[in-house]
């Protein structure tokens, strides 16, 4: 089998900012694949299993935004939105559809680099790595498990396969269970951003998280209550 781990798709209709990412990406040690439309983009993103896609919101034919969305309905691949300064809601729906972080450009290769680099570490495809896992770092309740050092997440005895956000989120309201947080504090502790401030982010995050624990526990997925008014919790069971 193929190793994809360290290989990225590239996403954007200018061959400058193509060739810009993929000569710094590959100082890294990363192999790139390029993609100068939606439709190649898509095509190439669900008959490969990348490590991580770097994804143009502005792209001729399908979009970036709905190139994000289609791909989630098949795979929790990483993903990072290039967006174009000003184009804030553009950002907002790539966060809705289930994109994992964003660039503005112009944009510094440095930046881009860290950004891939902090998700890569989080990543939920280490999941797939075959190692000890160390049960401190488990979380363990009656009907689900999150162990952290392998970024899994058993529900009802099934694994669920979770974007790097959507188990961030579930990580860290896990850490600190039936204390309430604000959508405010999620934006900035999971997100890292005090961006734009459009808390449908996390309501859609919540949302999706719901949806997919509920399709193999729904015991799991009522263990996300939302505290109107102020925001969620992982509420455990008495």
């Amino acid at each position: 089998m193929t190793d994809y781990s360290n290989r990225i798709l590239v996403v954007d209709d200018e061959e400058r900012i193509r060739r810009l990412l993929k000569m710094y990406l590959e100082k890294e040690g990363y192999t790139i694949d390029e993609a100068e439309d939606g439709e190649t983009a898509l095509r190439l993103a669900s008959n490969t299993d990348y490590a991580l896609i770097l994804l143009d919101v502005m792209l001729p034919g399908i979009d970036g935004v709905e190139v994000c969305s289609r791909l989630r309905q098949i795979k929790a691949t990483p993903v990072i939105m290039l967006t174009a300064k000003g184009e804030e809601m553009n950002r907002v729906q790539g966060f809705e559809v289930g994109a994992d972080d964003y660039v503005v450009k112009p944009f510094s290769p440095r930046e881009v680099i860290y950004r891939v680099k902090a998700i890569l570490r989080r990543s939920s495809a280490t999941a797939f790595l075959t190692k000890e896992i160390n049960s401190s770092n488990n979380i363990v309740f009656p009907n689900l498990i999150i162990e952290h050092d392998a970024h899994r997440v058993t529900a009802g005895g099934q694994e669920v396969s979770l974007t790097p956000k959507e188990y961030e989120l579930l990580h860290y309201l896990a850490v600190s269970p039936d204390k309430v947080f604000s959508r405010e504090e999620l934006l900035k502790d999971v997100w890292n951003y005090e961006f734009f401030g459009d808390l449908r982010t996390v309501d859609t995050h919540v949302k999706r998280l719901r949806e997919k624990l509920n399709k193999v526990s729904p015991d799991a997925a009522a263990m996300i209550t939302t505290v109107w008014g102020v925001g969620y919790k992982l509420e455990v069971p008495k």
